[in-house]
């Protein structure tokens, strides 16, 4: 039997993430890769990112540490004097990119997933981006992918091929949730909340989108919360 392609899972520990790195594991070898950047729940990320990787047994793992983002800032999750938005902080009118959005972040990590895929053979990239039911974040859009996959044949060596795949980006949080269940992801493993490590806010976008994910579903959320607040 011929030995599975190898990919390269952009894996934040968050539920997206987690479910893209489940899908994945079906047809490739996962080498998984981990995106520090000063994030408000940085170690709670990391933790999860760890026990995801055990799960999959998965032995190529990289940790790659952003440093540059939380110093340029401009994010509330970078940021400790932007107040992350909570439910019921509308934002302006004029105003369609939330201040969670750290700017041009995704750039940042596929371009460590280019440079260690081409190293350690990998053909494929996953990356969890959810397009229609996620924040607004403008590099969660399909163009955005079939841009930096045209960014890739131009900028690697003639004989690296290397896709990129976004299994959940036309998924509804929802239908992620669902999809977790059918293939067994490791939901109680992951982490969403942009403010806490011990206990998720709740009311955070990420929180609420979570929540209401799981509410879609029918189904419990099997992490803790402070409060639960319908989005």
């Amino acid at each position: 039997m011929a030995e599975k392609p190898k990919a390269v899972v952009l894996l934040s520990g968050g539920m997206d993430s987690c479910v893209t790195a489940a899908i994945a594991n079906q047809t490739h070898r996962l080498a998984l890769l981990h995106a520090s950047y000063g994030q408000r729940t940085e170690r709670r990320e990391r933790r999860s990112f760890d026990e995801i990787a055990d799960f999959y047994n998965a032995h190529e793992r990289l940790v790659v540490r952003f440093d540059a983002l939380s110093q340029i800032g401009g994010s509330a999750l970078t940021d400790r004097g932007i107040a992350v938005p909570e439910k019921g902080e509308a934002l302006a009118p004029e105003v369609t990119i939330p201040m969670s959005y750290v700017p041009f972040r995704n750039a940042h990590f596929l371009s460590a997933a280019v440079s260690w895929a081409e190293v350690i053979g990998a053909t494929a990239i996953f990356i969890g981006a959810v397009a229609e039911d996620s924040s607004g974040y403008p590099d969660c859009r399909p163009e955005y992918y079939r841009a930096f996959e045209a960014l890739i044949r131009e900028g690697t060596r003639p004989e690296t091929h290397i896709a990129i795949v976004t299994p959940v980006i036309a998924m509804r949080k929802s239908q992620i949730v669902q999809r977790a269940v059918e293939i067994g992801a490791p939901l109680d493993r992951t982490w969403s909340c942009y403010q806490f490590e011990d206990e998720a806010c709740g009311v955070c976008d990420s929180c609420r989108l979570r929540l209401a994910a799981f509410a879609g579903a029918g189904l419990r959320d099997p992490i803790a919360y402070r409060v639960q607040v319908a989005r």
